[in-house]
């Protein structure tokens, strides 16, 4: 017999994802068929690291029953980090010894899973944690390029979104510069970008390694844009992984040195104004040579990450709730639960994490991947082949109302 004043307890951190609501409800209703009580944690560790333990509530299998077929999460979500105060680190342990808590699954991305682990360090051998990764952006190092539950989806309806404004793009004779999430990796921005058949898809890994000025940004775009215009077409869309952002000289980017951070002290990068500045940068080119480039800006983001789950997460999630709820009362803990070629698979925290940094590692876009040089191959973009026959070389510079030593020294290699 279980001991029921012992709970195992569920709760959010970070942003977002599709699926959330799937891994609550399978975890909950394996707990309560093996007669373990489960509560509900209301915004990740926010209350607790005030020693508020109200904001809890107990869950029933009657309560999730039918949840995994919506997006958001019923507890909420918040990045609240109690890591960056030891009396908060504290007061969380405390909150969930006086809600009897022996179990801690933990739902989120990197940071959260970093928290959890603080916690339960904290916690002795009081407490056992077990996190669920979750995130859009695809950037976990799961085994044999397995997804983040959430990606798939946030992938659907931001094809759906893209393919939509590409119409749009077609019908008005403009450029949209669509900046996706993706702080560290471009998966989600190539994914979408990719499956839509945008003209160009641009993120962080391609310009590893170097300082990435805001002219040497541009000017891919602005090869696009002169591209299309030399094959007869005044539109197109582009999309761009908000990880770029972070890559520009801090100079390029207006507002940058007071944009908002969250708890972890991330940049929010939802603050900076990359479409825009990209926008102003691009219209004053052309217009400094007498063409009237019609462009707009637009981040596609939040539409994504509160989106109804498609089949493939929420069948993906059932299997990740149950798993985790499954190996943590068996004695499991400090590990992550995949899905490995069919099997729940606990992979120990270490086993994910950079030895230097102590965080987990960021799986970045393989640029030498067959996938990633299809992409490209479908991209609209200038290069060095354009510049071998000097009939569309200059077919190219009168389209752009430039020079075709201009663009040799711009796009030659």
């Amino acid at each position: 017999m279980t001991d029921n004043s012992q709970a195992l307890a569920l709760l959010v951190g970070g942003g977002p994802a599709p699926g959330i609501n799937g891994v609550i409800s399978a975890a909950t209703i394996e707990a309560r068929n093996r007669g373990v009580r489960v509560l509900g944690v209301l915004d990740g560790f926010q209350h607790l690291a005030e020693l508020d333990t109200s904001k809890v509530a107990p869950l029933e299998i009657r309560d999730v029953s039918r949840i995994h077929f919506r997006g958001g999460s019923i507890l909420r979500t918040s990045r609240s980090n109690p890591t960056k105060d030891a009396r908060k680190l504290d007061n969380v342990v405390a909150s969930l010894r006086e809600l009897g808590v022996r179990w801690l699954v933990t739902i989120g991305g990197d940071d959260t899973a970093f928290s959890a682990s603080r916690v339960a360090a904290q916690a002795g051998g009081g407490l056992s944690v077990v996190h669920v990764p979750k995130t859009i952006d695809n950037d976990l190092p799961l085994p044999g390029g397995i997804v983040t539950f959430g990606f798939e989806t946030a992938r659907h309806v931001g094809v759906s979104l893209v393919e939509t404004i590409m119409e749009d793009a077609r019908a008005t004779s403009r450029w949209y510069l669509l900046v996706a999430m993706g702080r560290k990796a471009g998966h989600l921005a190539l994914g979408i970008g990719k499956a839509a058949g945008a003209t160009l898809t641009l993120i962080p890994e391609e310009f590893a390694g170097e300082r990435l000025k805001l002219a040497r940004l541009a000017d891919v775009i602005e090869g696009s844009i002169i591209k299309r215009r030399a094959l007869g077409d005044e539109n197109g869309t582009v999309v761009l992984a908000e990880g770029i952002a972070e890559l520009l000289d801090p100079a390029d980017l207006e507002g940058i040195e007071t944009a908002e951070r969250d708890d972890h002290g991330h940049v929010r990068l939802s603050e900076l104004p990359l479409g825009n500045v990209l926008k102003n940068e691009l219209r004053e080119r052309f217009a400094a040579r007498g063409i009237s480039v019609k462009l707009v800006a637009k981040d596609i983001g939040y539409e994504l990450r509160c989106a109804d789950p498609i089949p493939f997460d929420s069948e993906y999630t059932r299997d990740l709730g149950y798993g985790a709820a499954r190996t943590i009362l068996e004695g499991g803990s400090s590990c992550m639960i995949t899905r490995q070629d069919g099997k729940i698979v606990a992979m120990p925290f270490a086993d994910l994490m950079d030895a230097k940094t102590g965080r987990t590692r960021v799986r970045l876009v393989d640029m030498r991947s067959e996938s990633y040089a299809v992409a490209r191959q479908y991209m609209i973009r200038l290069g060095p082949t354009d510049l071998a026959d000097p009939l569309w070389l200059q077919t190219l510079a009168d389209a752009g109302k430039t020079t075709a030593a201009d663009l040799r020294a711009r796009f030659g290699g």
